[in-house]
């Protein structure tokens, strides 16, 4: 009868039995621990991260992608105008581009920390690389394998020539195609005059090409410092010059001036110009009606204190070189020439204002004309502001509308509405110019009906109550200039010259060795074989090896093939290929005379 056995265990029982078990078990127990690398050795990890090619060519591909919003984004440093104008219209993503930096990208905190990574990674890569390379330089050619059949090009032949004549024939065939050669023996004994006993030449070429590829990253760190000058002793302003008007090279002069954080103010030099015409003219009928032809400032100017005065012209992408500045065209308008006359008949504003072109194509512009100095009649102090449109080509002729149909002066109107009261100028705070504050301004009416009219050059507008007059004289155009001061142009040019040399011979120089063994064969006669190594992918290495193995066959002429019938039968194999017939490093054969590669 079997016996009966409890299926209920007791837990504790069994937490003591494996407990036991577990001291009697011979295994070795498990324990996984993380090695603790330390402050060190996680310093020395990320500067291996840092400075190796993977991490190098990430930060120089996000270096490119974040140039991108800078070409596509307004920049404040460029036209702070166009970065308010798209402030205004874009209420979303402006607020958001603004706290990214994408109004300012080059001067940014992350496009900054990307530059400074991707220029300590260079460096880090490149000084190790520098010493090996100068190690290389240092050292010579490798000696010979022990097996040359092996190598991806070979090719032998035998000789009546001594072993000492083929490898003095190599030696200096090599030498003059600028291979490095080497031989111990062979250099040794030919230094001293005597016979060489080496038995084979080690010869290497191309070292050009690690030459260039440290060439291109040094290039790299150029550009990148070039990139800091720039940036940090540049300085750039804008003027708008009206026709007759000049500008001298002083901050005062400037519309608006931005500089580097090692700029000094004092380092402006000396010069001036002044616009004496702009020349402008579009294409008149046709599919390209109104296109731009010319756009040319004809300018005089003069460099030093006491420089002479020189005339030029300046064009689009054609600046003018000054003092170590440029001067470069940006824009152009039109500025109606005015004269305006207070209530007591005094002439209290004469000159050109510009107005800015609201429709690009056809010069729709809208400008302001402001009066702080004008009196009433009875000798009352009165501020007088003109909100003004202009068209050069009046076209909107019986339909109460202000447009302009072509950008030339072919039939100039100006329309302008009068404002009188207080025009701010006097609170200390600064105004735009080309914008009317109407808040303390009241506008001029006659029977309820604002004061605006539209004239032709020559006419007048008189205010209402004796309080003044405003003519239109005529038009002048006017210019936009930008004067930039950039200090590491030239290095950043020769550092892109320098890349594109050195990305070229790293491209198309190949390295490779070139090893020449001559040996006697067993019948006395020379064997010579000459192989070719290439460190890189090479597909003329075996026509080169070639036309080696050619021109060094005179110095080591072909010798006769041993007679298969003057061996021994018994040694022969009947079956077996002649021995004498050439075969390349795959034992097949080859017809040809010569070398084979």
């Amino acid at each position: 009868m079997a016996a009966k056995t409890d299926t209920h265990s007791d837990p504790a029982q069994d937490a003591d039995l494996g407990a036991a078990g577990s001291q009697l078990s011979t295994a070795p127990k498990e324990e996984v621990s993380l090695p603790s690398l330390g402050p060190i050795g996680w310093a020395r990890w990320f500067w291996r991260q840092l400075t190796s090619m993977r991490v190098a060519l990430i930060l120089l591909f996000l270096l490119s992608l974040g140039a991108v919003p800078g070409s596509l984004i307004p920049q404040t440093s460029i036209d702070p105008v166009k970065v308010d104008q798209f402030q205004k219209q874009h209420d979303v993503l402006g607020p958001i581009y603004d706290k990214l930096g994408m109004f300012h990208v080059y001067s940014s905190v992350w496009f900054s920390a990307i530059y400074l990574l991707l220029f300590i990674s260079l460096i880090g890569c490149i000084v190790p690389r520098t010493w090996q390379f100068v190690g290389q330089l240092r050292g010579r050619p490798p000696g010979a394998p022990r097996r040359l059949t092996r190598l991806p090009a070979y090719a032998t032949w035998r000789t009546t020539a001594e072993p000492e004549q083929v490898l003095k024939a190599a030696h200096r065939t090599l030498k003059k195609r600028r291979f490095r050669t080497h031989s111990p023996k062979l250099s040794a004994s030919l230094e001293q005059g005597g016979t060489p006993t080496g038995t084979s030449v080690a010869a290497e070429k191309g070292y050009l090409r690690e030459a260039g590829n440290l060439i291109f990253h040094i290039a790299l760190i150029v550009m990148l410092v070039a990139f800091a000058i720039g940036n940090l002793w540049k300085s750039e302003g804008g003027k708008l010059i009206a026709e007759g008007d000049g500008f001298s090279n002083s901050l005062t002069q400037f519309d608006d001036f931005k500089s580097g954080s090692f700029f000094d103010t004092d380092d402006l030099e000396p010069f001036g110009f002044q616009l004496d015409k702009f020349v402008a003219t579009y294409e008149r009928g046709g599919p390209q009606n109104g296109t731009p032809r010319i756009f040319r400032a004809d300018v005089t100017y003069f460099s030093g204190a006491d420089g002479k005065e020189h005339k030029t012209s300046i064009k689009v992408n054609e600046p003018l070189d000054i003092g170590g500045d440029r001067v470069y065209l940006l824009s152009h308008g039109y500025a109606p020439d005015v004269t305006v006359k207070d209530g007591t008949g005094k002439v209290v504003y004469e000159g050109a204002v510009p107005f800015l072109p609201q429709d690009p194509k056809n010069f729709t512009s809208s400008g302001v004309v402001k009066v702080p100095g004008a009196k009433t009649k009875d000798g009352k102090k009165n501020q007088l502001g003109f909100q003004g449109f202009f068209v050069p080509t009046f076209g909107g002729k019986g339909s109460g509308s202000m447009f302009s149909v072509f950008p030339a002066l072919d039939n100039p109107r100006l329309t302008l509405t009068a404002y009188h009261g207080d025009l701010g100028v006097d609170s200390g705070l600064p105004q735009n110019v080309y914008q009317l504050e109407t808040k303390n301004l009241k506008q001029y009416k006659v029977d309820g009906r604002a004061v605006a009219q539209m004239m032709s050059p020559g006419q007048s507008m008189k205010l209402p109550g004796g309080d003044g007059s405003i003519k239109f004289n005529g038009v002048k155009q006017w210019a936009s200039f930008k004067i930039s001061h950039q200090p590491g142009n030239g290095l950043a040019l020769g550092g892109a010259v320098a890349a594109l040399l050195g990305l070229a011979g790293s491209l198309f120089i190949q390295r490779r060795r070139v090893w020449v063994r001559a040996e006697p064969g067993p019948d006395g006669v020379t064997v010579v074989e000459i192989a070719g190594l290439g460190r890189s992918e090479s597909p003329k290495l075996p026509e080169e090896l070639a036309d080696l193995a050619y021109t060094l066959q005179p110095d080591a002429p072909q010798a006769p093939e041993p007679d298969p019938e003057a061996s021994d039968p018994e040694d022969s194999d009947p079956h077996a290929e002649d021995s004498a017939e050439p075969t390349d490093s795959a034992g097949n054969a080859d017809p040809s005379e010569g070398a084979r590669a």
